[in-house]
This record gives structure tokens, C-alpha cells and sequence, in this order.
């Protein structure tokens, strides 16, 4: 990993610097080249936006690692009030959350009967719901409360990252169950003890992990996986594999983030892929918009112009 993404990763967690940017409105309206806004107003009217341009999303009200079960509570109301708000609006959308936000790190049953609650309604709707993978102090419960809601909901999906070591076992043992999963990179801070330190190791898992998914064994058995990517190189195999394999365009999709590659993600849909872009929205944008700079230290030079013209 780059000394610039490392250093961006550990800001993204300091409450001191977060405290210090929040407060400057030119860092909001940085914050809003990959954030579609504070309301979920604004998220669906940038929702409305990318299905008129033929593209799918799944939205996320930003926040993590809640201390108390009265901000879980609180967030899970969040939720509950964003699927009404994307089922009377008509929008075509899925919902993101992190089980931190859900209270994982307070207690994991707690946890799990509040994301159950959002997935119920959610199934009312017709809406899929996807659990987001945070860092790996977390990958292992993240998978149990999965597993154990996926027994009763089929409109729930789980996010696999493929700079883990632990991945390719993890996928193996989601295949036979059907599972709908996303494929990333992943986007924290690991040691090289559990993670790929070097990025042609991490390109070549998740390359390996996407041809898994994409077996007729795994398309048979129901899962249709997304691959959640800017890179065009992964992109172009990806298409070039799933011609050669005879794979439909319906039998999975590209997944991308609001505000990257929008040309790219615009492209693709034309070509015929499904192609969903991640929306997050709310007021906790500060670690949210960090790892989108980490992701891409070269990120950095845009909002640092606009903090000049501002």
C-alpha cells in the first residue's frame, strides 16, 4: 500500500481532523463530488437523475461505528424512512448499510434484529438490501449476521473484499447457497498479515473471485454477482470473459460510485450491462469521503484546486 493511501486511511479515522474539516463548508462542497447530498431529498433526486440515464443505484445514508443503541436505533429509523421515501418516489434502488451503524460493535443480536427490521420492510417493497464490508476486525461477524438473516430473506446480499486472504474460502462456501454478493478491492487500512499488501496481488484475487462467481455451477445455484469497480482493465476482462463463456448481460453487473467514472458508468449501460451506482448521502461524510481520496491519492489534487478557488 502507498505511504499517500495509508496516510489518507488513518485521517479518515481521527476524530480531531474530522471535527476540524466539518466545519468549513468548502469541505462539504468538496464532499459532494462523491456524496449526492445531506437529505434523502437530494439522494433520490440523484437517484432520478442516474435511472434517466439508464443506470441503477443503491443508496446509503453515511455513518459507522455507533456507540450507543440509541444511534443505531436512530439509524435504523433512517432507513426504514429511506425505503418508504424510494418506494413513493418510484426510483430504481437498492439500499447499503453497515452493521456498525446497526449496532454490531454494541451487540451482535441487537444488531441483527435491527438490519432484520429493514430487510422485512425492504421485502414489502421489493427491495434488495446489500451489507456493506467494513474493516477486518469486522469480516467475520459481518458474515454471521448474513448467513443468518439470508435464511429468511432472499432480498439480501453481502460485500466480499478481495484484498483479504480469507475471500477466496469465503466465496467458495457462498456459491452452493446461491449467494448474491459484490466484489471490491476493499477500501481499509489491513495489515500484510491477512491482506494482499501489493495491488496486482489484490487485481488478480479479485479477478479470480469474479470468475468464481461467474461458473455455470455458481449462476445455476443463483448468484448473480456484481463487480464493483473503476478499473477499466478489469472491466475489459470482464466483458471479454463473459462473451467467451456465453454469460448473459442480466447474469450480473458493474457496480461504481457516485461521482467517479460517471462517463464510464454511462457507457457501459449503453452497451447493455446493468450498471448501479453507489449513492451515499447524510451528514457523516468525512470517513466516507477520506477513502474515496485513499482510493485514489491523485483525488486529492481536485478538491485541493477547488479549495484554492473557494
Amino acid at each position: 500500500m502507498s505511504l499517500s493511501k495509508s496516510l489518507l486511511l488513518r485521517l479518515s479515522r481521527s476524530m480531531t481532523l474530522r471535527d476540524f474539516i466539518i466545519g468549513f463548508s468548502v469541505a462539504r462542497r468538496m464532499s459532494r463530488r462523491f456524496v449526492a447530498g445531506e437529505t434523502l431529498e437530494e439522494a433520490i433526486g440523484a437517484i432520478r437523475s442516474l435511472n434517466q440515464r439508464g443506470l441503477l443505484a443503491t443508496i446509503d445514508h453515511l455513518g459507522e461505528s455507533v456507540t450507543s443503541e440509541g444511534e443505531a436505533l436512530q439509524a435504523m429509523e433512517e432507513y426504514l424512512r429511506a425505503l418508504d421515501g424510494l418506494a413513493e418516489s418510484g426510483v430504481d434502488s437498492g439500499v447499503s448499510l453497515k452493521l456498525t451503524q446497526m449496532g454490531l460493535d454494541i451487540e451482535q443480536t441487537f444488531c441483527q434484529g435491527n438490519v432484520a427490521q429493514i430487510v422485512e420492510k425492504a421485502k414489502r417493497y421489493g427491495i434488495f438490501v446489500r451489507i456493506d464490508m467494513e474493516g477486518s476486525p469486522h469480516t467475520e461477524r459481518t458474515i454471521q449476521v448474513y448467513r443468518a438473516l439470508r435464511q429468511r430473506y432472499d432480498n439480501l446480499g453481502i460485500v466480499i473484499q478481495s484484498y483479504l486472504y480469507r475471500s477466496e474460502g469465503d466465496v467458495r462456501q457462498m456459491i452452493p447457497q446461491g449467494l448474491n454478493v459484490r466484489l471490491c478491492k476493499g477500501a481499509y487500512d489491513e495489515p500484510p498479515d491477512i491482506a494482499f499488501p501489493d495491488k496486482k496481488d489484490v487485481d488478480a484475487n479479485l479477478i479470480k473471485l469474479t470468475e468464481m462467481l461467474l461458473t455455470e455451477e455458481a449462476r445455476k445455484a443463483g448468484c448473480c454477482p456484481a463487480l464493483a469497480t473503476h478499473d477499466e482493465k478489469i472491466i475489459d476482462w470482464c466483458k471479454e470473459h463473459v462473451q467467451k463463456e456465453g454469460i448473459g448481460k442480466e447474469e450480473f453487473e458493474f457496480q461504481m460510485l457516485y461521482g467517479i467514472r460517471p462517463r464510464l458508468q454511462e457507457e457501459l449501460a449503453a452497451q447493455g450491462y446493468r450498471v448501479r451506482a453507489y449513492v451515499a448521502y447524510g451528514n457523516s461524510w468525512y470517513p466516507y469521503f477520506m477513502r474515496r481520496l485513499a482510493e485514489r491519492p491523485a483525488n486529492l489534487l481536485w478538491p485541493l484546486k477547488n479549495l484554492f478557488k473557494a
